[in-house]
C-alpha cells in the first residue's frame, strides 16, 4: 500500500467513524436533539452535533489503530504457530466472549439481575463479526474468515476496552458501533486497496 492509499483509507474511516458516532448519539440523544430543533437553537444543535463528530473522530483513530497493530499480531502469529494460528484465533475468540460476559456481568450487576443483557451484547459483537468475516471471505478466499472474525470480535473488544471499564450504557453504544463499522469497513477495503485478488 502507497501513502496516497494509507491517506485515502485513514480520511474515509475518519469521516465514517464520525458520521456513525453522530448517528448513534442522535439516537440515543433524542430528546436533547429533538428538544434544541424543536426550539430552533441551530447552533446549540450543531454545537452538540460536532461534539459527537470529533468523538466518533477519536474512535476511527482508535480503530485504526487496532487495525494495524492486529496486521502486525496476525503476521507473528502466522510464522510463530503456522498451521496453527486459526485454532489459537478461535480459541481466543471465545476466551475474550466468555469474559466479556462473565467479567462484566460479576463486576457491574446488581443482586439478582439478569445475565441476559450482558449475553446479547457479547452476541450482537459476534454476530456482526461473523457477517462481516463471511462477506470477507467472499470477497477474498476462504482462508479470510478466521482472521477476519478475530479481528471483529477480540480487537473491537480490546479497543472497546475503556468504555467497558466504567459501563455506562449511552457510552458502550455510542462507541462500539463506530468502532465495528470502522473495523469493518477497514477489513473489507484492505484488499481493494492493496490488490489482493480472490483465490
Amino acid at each position: 500500500m502507497n501513502s496516497r492509499k494509507w491517506v485515502r483509507l485513514f480520511l474515509t474511516t475518519l469521516l465514517i467513524g464520525g458520521m456513525t458516532a453522530a448517528a448513534v448519539g442522535m439516537v440515543l440523544n433524542w430528546k436533547e436533539f429533538g428538544h434544541l430543533l424543536l426550539r430552533l437553537e441551530i447552533v446549540e444543535f450543531m454545537a452538540v452535533l460536532l461534539w459527537h463528530i470529533g468523538v466518533g473522530f477519536i474512535f476511527s483513530v482508535i480503530s485504526q489503530a487496532g487495525f494495524f497493530a492486529y496486521l502486525t499480531v496476525h503476521r507473528f502469529g502466522l510464522g510463530i504457530f503456522r498451521s496453527l494460528w486459526n485454532a489459537v484465533q478461535l480459541v481466543l475468540i471465545m476466551f475474550v466472549l466468555f469474559d466479556l460476559v462473565y467479567f462484566r456481568y460479576t463486576a457491574f450487576a446488581a443482586n439478582g439481575e439478569s445475565m441476559i443483557p450482558y449475553i446479547l451484547i457479547a452476541l450482537f459483537v459476534l454476530v456482526v463479526g461473523l457477517a462481516v468475516a463471511y462477506a470477507k471471505s467472499v470477497q477474498t478466499n476462504k482462508g479470510a474468515f478466521v482472521p477476519a472474525l478475530f479481528f471483529m470480535v477480540v480487537v473491537t473488544v480490546v479497543e472497546w476496552f475503556p468504555v467497558l471499564r466504567i459501563n455506562d450504557q449511552d457510552w458502550l453504544y455510542l462507541m462500539l458501533i463506530p468502532l465495528l463499522v470502522c473495523n469493518a469497513y477497514q477489513l473489507l477495503i484492505l484488499h481493494k486497496l492493496t490488490g489482493g485478488a480472490k483465490q
